[in-house]
């Protein structure tokens, strides 16, 4: 995974809110950590609104998106009452003076990330030109430690990566790919990295094509939820840019092989039987919200072998 040393980063699509600390509490419709009428989703459990799976031991987590309840409008405007907007975050780092090209993303893990999140949205923005799809709206990644304020509620490093539909900005707190290697046994490497935020970014892409709408509120669990074809297909569609990624021009090259099996490495890991199988020592399907370690390897790979996001529809027939 080599960036072009030459290709100039765009630093601003990242938000690194880690020199402001930790910011528990705040912002309406819901929380994080157990809290009362939270967003979590245990193992085996229900959550409110939410199809995020948190695991409760020993601060295991995945990836996921964390949504506000839905209309069933197309566009992924949220409907109903919105959750208040929370104060605004501190701007920290430096990553403007840091990260100016890919070179930089070559030495630095902060960099890496704005080059990938600036490959991701330069895919999709293309993408929707030419599929005639509405207008790309670019999202935001907001790098934070231990606990940051979203619109969705209060999150902290406990639950993963995520994406927040209500302010359109995905999360991340670093630590976690050290957790993804030491806990869940998976492979790491840089590309592991970027299958997570191009999964994250796949959510983003369902919420302005409104599919996230039309699965609405139904946050059942189970082998065949909506819940689960809508994380499969995040993966499918993680798998397509990483497909075209060198078509934006931010890396030298098509992606090796090694790369692609440190994502299906990372896909694997955090599949619900896998994590099931760690931490309470059987599968449970009807508790799936994610998706088995096959199936989230077969369509990261169906993404990347077809480099179509057509080929995404993990809504129709059997998964």
């Amino acid at each position: 995974m080599q960036f072009d040393d030459d290709k100039p980063l765009d630093p601003s699509q990242v938000e690194d809110v880690r020199a402001s600390g930790p910011r528990p509490g705040g912002g309406g419709g819901g929380g994080f950590g157990g809290m009362p009428g939270g967003c979590m989703l245990p193992i085996g459990g229900r959550g409110g609104g939410c199809l995020l799976l948190v695991l409760a031991v020993g601060a295991m987590f995945v990836f996921g998106i964390v949504p506000t309840p839905f209309t069933g409008d197309e566009g992924g405007q949220q409907g109903g009452r919105q959750p208040s907007a929370p104060p605004p975050l501190s701007p920290g780092g430096n990553l403007a003076e840091r990260c100016k090209t890919g070179a930089d993303a070559d030495q630095s893990e902060d960099c890496r990330v704005v080059g990938t999140v600036n490959s991701i949205q330069s895919y999709w923005r293309q993408a929707f030109e030419e599929r005639g799809r509405k207008t790309y709206t670019p999202a935001k990644t907001v790098l934070f430690t231990r606990a940051v304020n979203t619109s969705c509620g209060a999150a902290d490093s406990a639950v993963g990566p995520f994406y927040c539909p209500a302010d359109r900005k995905v999360y991340l707190d670093l630590t976690f790919f050290d957790t993804l290697q030491r806990d869940f046994g998976a492979e790491g490497g840089p590309f592991a990295q970027a299958y997570v935020i191009a999964h994250e970014y796949g959510h983003h892409v369902q919420n302005l094509l409104g599919t996230m709408n039309r699965v609405g509120r139904d946050n059942r669990p189970g082998a065949d939820s909506p819940s689960v074809r809508l994380e499969l297909q995040a993966d499918c569609y993680a798998g397509v840019w990483a497909q075209n990624a060198v078509k934006t021009g931010f890396y030298q090259e098509p992606f090796s092989q090694t790369d692609i099996d440190q994502a299906l490495s990372a896909a694997a890991a955090v599949g619900d039987d896998s994590i099931q199988r760690r931490s309470q020592g059987r599968v449970t399907p009807d508790a799936f919200t994610h998706g088995t370690s096959q199936q989230r390897e077969k369509w990261f790979s169906v993404g990347y072998d077809s480099g179509d996001p057509l080929k995404c529809d993990t809504f129709s027939g059997g998964i």
